[in-house]
């Protein structure tokens, strides 16, 4: 009888087992069931983010930090009484100065974030409706998609976006500042919340139609 070396043995079941483990993992994430869970999870992703940062709108230091985008938007400027004075009026996270609050309070600078985040925990909360609710769920994605247009047009209207010239060779674009790149990051809100729309109009769809043929 030929005896096997144990050795050699594995070394030749090896590559099999690990190929077929991988192809039971490529299974498992393509199931249905992975697909429903992605999705879910996207809308859960897109409503926290709303939500929270919704929340914060309400809070002085989140609203300040928002006037060099207001001030300088074509879109949002007249919101503000002084919009072309907010340079003047900036201060940092964490810090309290009062003459400053004082004049982004009579720039209208609070009840515009107050009302700003009112809408942000509106589309928030349709978003994470659609757990539920399709039609609800509809509506709060494509609020969430249309959104980062008006934020990512803060890359063009917004100085602050960028590098400023103090004397390093890497300025202006493309290198985004701190403001830029929160900014930027709005793209993976637009391409998520059009996945959660072209899903959703699908599940519509598969139940206006399973309703016609009944």
């Amino acid at each position: 009888m030929h005896m096997v070396d144990p050795k050699t043995y594995r070394q030749q079941a090896a590559p099999g087992v690990v190929e077929t483990l991988y192809g039971n993992a490529l299974r498992l994430v393509a199931s249905p069931v992975s697909g429903r869970f992605g999705i879910a999870l996207m809308k859960v992703a897109i409503a926290v983010i709303f939500l929270w940062i919704g929340w914060l709108k309400f809070q002085p230091y989140e609203a300040d930090s928002i006037t060099v985008f207001v001030a300088n938007s074509p879109f949002m400027r007249f919101f503000y009484a002084h919009p072309h004075e907010y340079a003047a009026h900036l201060t940092k996270e964490g810090a309290l100065v009062p003459l400053q609050r004082a004049w982004q309070a009579a720039n209208n600078t609070y009840a515009f974030s107050n009302g700003l985040g009112t809408v942000e925990l509106f589309i928030g909360g349709l978003t994470l409706s659609g757990l539920v609710s399709r039609r609800l769920g509809m509506i709060g994605a494509i609020l969430a998609f249309l959104t980062p247009f008006v934020t990512l047009s803060f890359l063009v209207t917004t100085p602050e976006a960028w590098v400023p010239a103090l004397g390093d060779a890497q300025h202006g674009f493309p290198y985004l500042s701190g403001p830029g790149r929160l900014v930027l990051k709005d793209v993976v809100i637009l391409a998520g919340a059009w996945i959660v729309i072209v899903d959703t109009a699908r599940q519509l769809l598969r139940k206006r139609e399973g309703a016609g043929a009944a």
